[in-house]
């Protein structure tokens, strides 16, 4: 099973619709891209879909952590050597953010443990399940605490201190992909438009005269456990926990990793943010994820976000007020939602 994750855009049509309406899927990241606009001829829609899926394509070689020839597999092999190495202007910007995400989230989202997340067999469209995961492999790359911190920036040259530094920008590349598909929407005159990549909702205008409805995956049923209309130019992120796995011997162990043990976090299925930075949320919904349900209202604050939604293993709801607010539940018994507020 591809990388689907854990949003559903609950109004998109299936074909295009004359020219009020059209529709394209396209394919970045071990993730399928469905992006839908409103108003615009059906030939001008195409041809901004051409655009798109030359930029995702060319994400998809240079921003990849472990497909050869791509721009980020050069800068990790010169971070093992701790060799000087100049970036392009295309994949500079996300080592810059990766760091100012790692300092905003007081080292609970960290792009450089790739080696780790590679250890685990995560970096595969298939994890592994069955044989054991190399725990003491593992436990000696967490001994090195590798860190954004050990990743400077002079110029367009990056150097690593730490040879255990691996970048990885699974945890907001596509944030930041969906953020420039609709910067790009938007520079061609197209004013409606939204763009999913799996878990990853971002928006620009309207649904006609209403605003876009996203859904909120639960995991138990597959169905939604929530939705919310999102205003034009709102994210909406959700990262979850429960499907891309590894198990052994009757353990599973989760994808996502907390950066301070190698490890990967429990307990927590899935975290949505809404911003209008989507970038930022995609990063934020990890981070609040590793952080937990005690640490993610201190977390978010640091991170600027005020929106956010966490679902645990045992079922419960916990929400920042300003999301509480604006949830919409399917017809039947309404689960609790337990309200945390935002120092």
């Amino acid at each position: 099973m591809k990388r689907l994750w854990f949003a559903v855009l609950t109004l998109l049509t299936l074909a295009a619709c004359g020219d009020t309406e059209t529709k394209s899927s396209q394919y970045i990241f071990g993730t399928v891209v469905e992006i839908t606009v409103r108003g615009v001829p059906k030939a001008e829609a195409e041809a901004a879909f051409a655009e798109l899926a030359e930029g995702f394509r060319r994400m998809h070689a240079d921003w990849h952590a472990w497909k050869p020839g791509g721009e980020l597999m050069r800068v990790n092999a010169a971070c093992g050597t701790g060799e000087p190495v100049r970036v392009s202007a295309f994949t500079l910007p996300l080592i810059a953010d990766a760091k100012r995400y790692r300092t905003l989230s007081d080292g609970l989202f960290d792009a450089a443990i790739g080696r780790i997340v590679g250890a685990w067999g995560f970096h595969a469209d298939e994890p592994e399940k069955g044989r054991a995961p190399p725990f003491e492999a593992i436990r000696a790359l967490a001994a090195q605490h590798p860190s954004m911190d050990d990743v400077s920036i002079d110029g367009d040259t990056v150097t690593c201190a730490n040879p255990a530094v691996s970048l990885d920008f699974g945890g907001f590349a596509k944030g930041a992909a969906v953020d420039w598909a609709l910067a790009t929407l938007r520079a061609r005159g197209i004013a409606d438009a939204v763009v999913s990549a799996g878990g990853n909702v971002g928006t620009s205008g309207r649904h006609g005269d209403r605003p876009w409805r996203i859904g909120i995956r639960d995991p138990k049923t597959w169905g939604v456990i929530a939705a919310v209309a999102a205003e034009g130019g709102e994210s909406v992120y959700t990262s979850g926990n429960y499907e891309r796995f590894r198990e052994h011997e009757g353990v599973r162990y989760a994808h996502i990793i907390d950066p301070r043990t190698g490890w990967p976090v429990e307990h927590i299925l899935s975290t949505t943010v809404i911003a209008r930075d989507g970038s930022l949320a995609d990063a934020a919904s990890t981070a609040l994820t590793v952080a937990g349900v005690e640490d993610w209202p201190r977390v978010a604050a640091r991170m600027g976000v005020d929106q956010v939604l966490m679902l645990d293993d045992a079922g419960n709801l916990y929400a920042s007020p300003k999301m509480a607010a604006r949830l919409a539940f399917p017809e039947g018994p309404k689960p609790r939602v337990i309200v945390r507020d935002i120092p």
